[in-house]
């Protein structure tokens, strides 16, 4: 096998065409690779900078109302990583900005494709793009007439006739077309590894191979498949256009359907209905049985007989921040039952399509390149759930400082700067790949059980040719 692969990379030197196209290739993804990261450090920076702006106008902020600091609220910025240069993933449509404020729970916003022309909604030119519909071309036209050239030749009954094995020599000149992807993956990894070195932590690594082996199990997929096509069909042509058949099922037909059928299978209440339900169980209790005038009238009741005393007016605190707080934390259980409804549907839907990988690699694909970059929808919910996690506590904070500051004198109900510096700042800190990993194993093992079937099906399609 080791011959049969020296003489195949001797022969793609000697091929111009060849040297042409990997030159260009290598060129691509040099200068769309080195782009990315450059674009991506820019973002970070500019993120960075909005981020300590933020912070200083909340820590300059002196003598003012705390309720009315907590409707000038803040902003949650979920970080640009790294490798987000590599897979943008659904960062460029869900965003990357939230703001936190009290009384309602915002949307991410600010998206690039937001703001983008309409000429660019395609999205910008990553590498992802190149890994999963360019590189996957080249290799079927590489790969399609790599063995029926050999048999129209007679080359491959003179290997035979020498002693080789024709199973040596189709899986050496699958391991040869191989070898050719790998180098070009190896040649992203150094490029970003080259210009983002200093800055990478081991989870970050871990994410790098990760997405290093996707793509590699990837185009053994896409080569295997396309010699065993050209070793069932004999035929060039019928080999050549089943290959780019299948490719844009797998890229184009199928994503978009299977996406429609997870969609109509668990299906997401729309915008309107959301927050319609939400202010109906808000007003009216969860229950239908527990309305917002009742829960006020139980909590006047419980706080003046917590302070021993008969009116409101008598009480030594500010009861509108107690009825704030308590609004808040009401408002909180809908949140959770309503959007953790909203999360486990957008789980299912993803889980469901996962499984179209079985039939599907490029969704498996897809799936563990933005995950390994942390831009997937799994990421995006954990971002959610921390940034609202501090939404409570930062209108938690102002609240109960609303209810306890003095409520008398020249400066009733003002808090100073030393109040507004000692709230927390949000600092969120993506996961460890480690953690989340059992969200993508089907992922993982869908590509394995591709690469499995192909093995199998091409010895056993030799054999029977060994056999005539």
């Amino acid at each position: 096998m080791i011959n049969i692969f020296y003489n195949e990379w001797k022969g793609f030197l000697r091929n111009k065409l060849f040297i042409f196209l990997t030159s260009f290739f290598v060129f691509s993804l040099f200068l769309v690779t080195y782009l990315s990261v450059l674009q991506n450090k820019k973002q970070i920076e500019n993120q960075e900078d909005a981020h300590e702006y933020i912070r200083s106008q909340w820590d300059e902020i002196d003598s003012t109302n705390a309720h009315s600091a907590a409707h000038f609220g803040t902003f949650a910025f979920k970080p640009n990583t790294i490798l987000n240069s590599l897979d943008e993933g659904i960062n460029s449509v869900t965003g990357l900005v939230l703001r936190l404020e009290g009384h309602k729970q915002n949307d991410v916003a600010y998206s690039e494709r937001s703001q983008s022309l309409e000429i660019s909604k395609f999205g910008k030119f990553k590498p992802y793009l190149i890994f999963q519909f360019i590189i996957p071309l080249l290799l079927i036209f590489l790969s399609f007439n790599s063995y029926t050239s050999e048999v129209s030749s007679g080359r491959l009954k003179l290997l035979i006739v020498q002693g080789n094995n024709i199973n040596k020599i189709v899986f050496g000149k699958i391991f040869t077309l191989y070898s050719i992807s790998i180098i070009l993956l190896i040649i992203t990894i150094i490029i970003q590894s080259l210009f983002t070195f200093d800055e990478f932590s081991l989870d970050e690594m871990i994410r790098l191979f990760i997405f290093f082996l996707c793509y590699a199990f990837y185009y053994f997929i896409i080569i295997s498949l396309t010699i065993f096509l050209s070793i069932v069909f004999k035929n060039n042509i019928s080999s050549l256009s089943i290959s780019l058949i299948i490719w844009l099922l797998w890229t184009i037909f199928l994503p978009k359907t299977i996406g429609n059928f997870t969609e109509n299978l668990h299906n997401l209440p729309s915008r309107f209905e959301l927050k319609e339900e939400m202010t109906n169980d808000r007003s009216k209790g969860i229950d239908g049985h527990n309305p917002s005038d009742k829960r006020r009238s139980e909590l006047e009741k419980e706080v003046l007989k917590k302070y021993n005393v008969e009116t409101v007016a008598q009480l030594p605190i500010n009861f509108s921040g107690i009825l704030l707080q308590a609004d808040e934390e009401y408002g909180n259980k809908v949140w959770d039952k309503h959007f953790g409804r909203v999360h486990e549907i957008l789980k299912k839907q993803k889980r469901t399509y996962q499984i179209s990988g079985l039939i599907n690699p490029f969704a498996s694909l897809q799936s563990l390149s933005m995950a390994s970059c942390g831009t997937d929808l799994i990421h995006h919910l954990d971002f959610l759930n921390a940034s609202e996690s501090y939404r409570r506590y930062f209108v938690e904070a102002l609240n109960n400082e609303y209810t306890f500051v003095s409520t008398s004198g020249d400066n009733a109900y003002l808090s100073n700067n030393e109040f507004f510096r000692s709230i927390n700042d949000f600092i969120y800190v993506s996961p460890k790949f480690s953690l989340f990993f059992h969200y993508y194993f089907l992922d993982a093992l869908s590509l394995t059980i591709w690469i499995l079937i192909l093995i199998f099906s091409i010895n056993y399609k030799l054999r029977k040719i060994v056999i005539q």
